[in-house]
């Protein structure tokens, strides 16, 4: 069933996937669905939700001219594997760390990875500490972000990893207009502007959704992320 969904749902989003890519899909979609009966990883389990606004949404970023061959990673909050795995997935080539403050989900994806035979690394912590480690400051070419926060927190959080010139991509629900809108300062003075903007359309959803494309122009200042409490006390007067 969840086969005939993606196969169904790729072609109508203009996807073409191999019969490996497809194998791996199933797996990762069944295996999802397993899991979740004993640790909560999505409220999602029907096969064509998983298909179209799982694996289909997180998809709905990809585009060559954004992930160069062998880019660096990171999936910034990745809970069940979204969208990194399915990018990985799709583009075995790339070098995806996944990035979780829970280790029972990055556990559960160490096993699909490995079941797979896909090679990942996994980062363990909160965000807004783990930026200020200088190996993961400014690391990495592409930073991934679906249905974390709002993009004006979640500038904050994503742009200290994303290296100069590298890309910050937020996947964004029908306030995505608004949001940008609202994040336009913070997104100016962490180092990053949106180059470009790409609504969505997922096959039999008629919802409104968009991707947001944040290209890293200059260093993200030494104090940012800031510390949680500090950041939601200020974040409306300096952000």
């Amino acid at each position: 069933m969840f086969r005939d969904e993606l196969i169904a749902a790729a072609k109508d989003f203009g996807l073409v996937l191999t019969t490996e890519q497809i194998d791996r899909f199933c797996l990762f979609a069944e295996r999802l669905v397993e899991t979740n009966k004993v640790m909560n990883l999505t409220a999602l389990t029907e096969p064509a939700d998983v298909a179209v606004k799982h694996m289909i949404d997180s998809l709905s970023c990809y585009d060559a001219a954004w992930f160069p061959e062998g880019a660096s990673v990171l999936d910034l909050g990745t809970g069940a594997g979204f969208p990194g795995l399915p990018l990985l997935i799709y583009r075995p080539d790339l070098k995806v760390t996944f990035f979780d403050s829970l280790q029972k989900r990055l556990t559960f994806l160490q096993g699909v990875t490995a079941e797979l035979g896909l090679p990942a690394s996994f980062l363990h912590g909160r965000a807004e500490e783990m930026a200020h480690k200088e190996e993961y400051r400014e690391r990495f070419d592409i930073v991934t972000s679906r249905a974390v926060a709002r993009l004006q927190i979640l500038a904050e959080w994503a742009l200290p990893y994303t290296a100069r010139q590298g890309v910050f991509i937020s996947l964004k629900g029908a306030q995505y207009e608004e949001e940008l809108a609202e994040a336009q300062k913070a997104l100016s003075l962490l180092g990053g502007a949106a180059a470009e903007v790409r609504p969505v359309h997922l096959p039999g959803l008629d919802d409104k959704r968009a991707v947001l494309y944040i290209k890293k122009t200059k260093k993200c200042p030494a104090k940012y992320p800031r510390k949680p409490k500090m950041a939601a006390k200020i974040r409306c007067n300096h952000l």
